[in-house]
C-alpha cells in the first residue's frame, strides 16, 4: 500500500461533528439468570426471521495509535453485506461488500482490491481491525455463530449489556425497540480487542432493505 492510499483511507475516518461518545457504565454486570437467558434466546429467534436489514449511523475507529469516525451503512441480506463509509467534510469514502467467501473493497488508489477474508482485507489495505463477518450479528446484539461460544452479562435492565467472544469484548451501552422486528436491538456499542477498537451509534434500522 502506498502512504498516499493510506492517508487517503486515513482521511475517510476523521473526526466529524457529532463523533461517537462512550458512555460510562456505572451499574455491575451479571450472570443472565434464567428469565434474561430465555428472553435472549427470543431475541435471537424473533432476528432470525429477519436475514434482511439495513442500518445508518456512526462509527469511530481506533489501533492504539490512531482514530478517527465517520458515517457508517450497512446493508445485510443473509450472508452477503455492504458496509459504506464515508467522511463528509473530505468527500472520501469506500465500500466493503461480499458473502461468506469473497469480499470487495472500492475506494482505493489503484482501484478495487480483492480478497476471501474480508478483515485480512480491511486490515492490509487500511490498517484497522475491524471483524465484519462479526460486526453483522454484533450489531444485533447476538453472539457470532461462527466464532467460539460466547460469554455473556446482562445490566441490572435486563438488558444484554456485554458479549465476551473470540478475543473480543463487546459492550452494549444503550438499546431501541423495533415492533417489526419483535425485538429490541442496539444502539450504541463498542467492540475492542487489545488496542483495537471500533464504536457505534446507530441512528436508524430497516428490516427488509434492499439486498446489497
Amino acid at each position: 500500500m502506498t502512504r498516499r492510499t493510506a492517508w487517503a483511507l486515513a482521511g475517510c475516518v476523521l473526526l466529524l461533528a457529532g463523533c461517537v461518545g462512550q458512555p460510562v457504565r456505572e451499574s455491575p454486570l451479571h450472570a443472565g439468570s434464567a428469565m434474561e437467558l430465555q428472553a435472549q434466546a427470543a431475541r435471537v429467534a424473533a432476528l432470525a426471521a429477519h436475514p434482511r436489514w439495513s442500518l445508518q449511523g456512526r462509527v469511530a475507529v481506533s489501533n492504539g495509535r490512531d482514530g478517527g469516525s465517520g458515517r457508517i451503512e450497512w446493508q445485510q441480506d443473509g450472508p452477503r453485506f455492504a458496509v459504506s463509509l464515508s467522511a463528509p467534510i473530505t468527500r472520501q469514502s469506500w465500500r466493503l461488500s461480499g458473502d461468506a467467501g469473497s469480499a470487495r473493497l472500492e475506494g482505493l488508489d489503484g482501484g478495487p482490491r480483492q480478497d476471501s477474508d474480508p478483515e485480512r482485507l480491511l486490515r492490509e489495505a487500511t490498517g484497522w481491525d475491524i471483524p465484519v463477518s462479526a460486526l453483522s450479528s454484533w450489531l444485533r446484539g447476538i453472539a457470532a455463530a461462527e466464532l467460539p461460544a460466547a460469554a455473556m452479562r446482562f445490566g441490572n435492565d435486563g438488558h444484554l449489556a456485554r458479549i465476551e467472544q473470540g478475543g473480543w469484548t463487546i459492550d452494549y451501552t444503550g438499546w431501541q425497540a423495533q415492533p417489526g422486528l419483535g425485538a429490541d436491538v442496539p444502539e450504541r456499542l463498542t467492540a475492542s480487542r487489545e488496542d483495537a477498537k471500533v464504536r457505534l451509534v446507530i441512528d436508524n434500522w430497516q428490516q427488509g432493505a434492499p439486498s446489497p
